[in-house]
């Protein structure tokens, strides 16, 4: 996947009021977009060939984006509130699972220095 990519599948997710990093009826801008790609605030650039058209389709979508209406019910603000916690619950195991696979190759990695260091001692 691409860098444009995720910016424009970012700016999708804007649109569709289905935001996973930033909050429910985060009104659209160049920085809305960055975070919502995971992104720092300020990584969509003007000067920037690469990002004219993003930044024109991000124009556009600003223009039509409706007023963001929060969740009227106690049924809606739950749902929303438990989908933001499964969310951030999913990050944290794919983070989780990341660090276990970096923590087992570094650990192969010392057994074979080890191993390594042996046999020149030994000859």
């Amino acid at each position: 996947m691409t860098m444009l990519s995720e910016y424009e599948q970012a700016l999708d997710r804007l649109i569709r009021n289905k935001p996973k990093r930033v909050a429910l009826g985060t009104r659209i801008s160049n920085d809305s977009v960055a975070l919502e790609a995971g992104r720092s605030k300020g990584s969509i650039k003007k000067s920037r060939r690469v990002f004219y058209g993003l930044i024109s389709a991000i124009q556009k979508a600003k223009q039509e984006q409706p007023e963001y209406q929060a969740p009227t019910s106690k049924l809606e603000q739950k749902i929303h509130k438990e989908e933001h916690y499964r969310l951030l619950y999913e990050q944290s195991l794919g983070r989780e699972l990341l660090l276990l696979k970096r923590l087992h190759d570094m650990e192969l990695e010392l057994h074979n220095i080890n191993t390594r260091s042996r046999l020149t001692i030994v000859k």
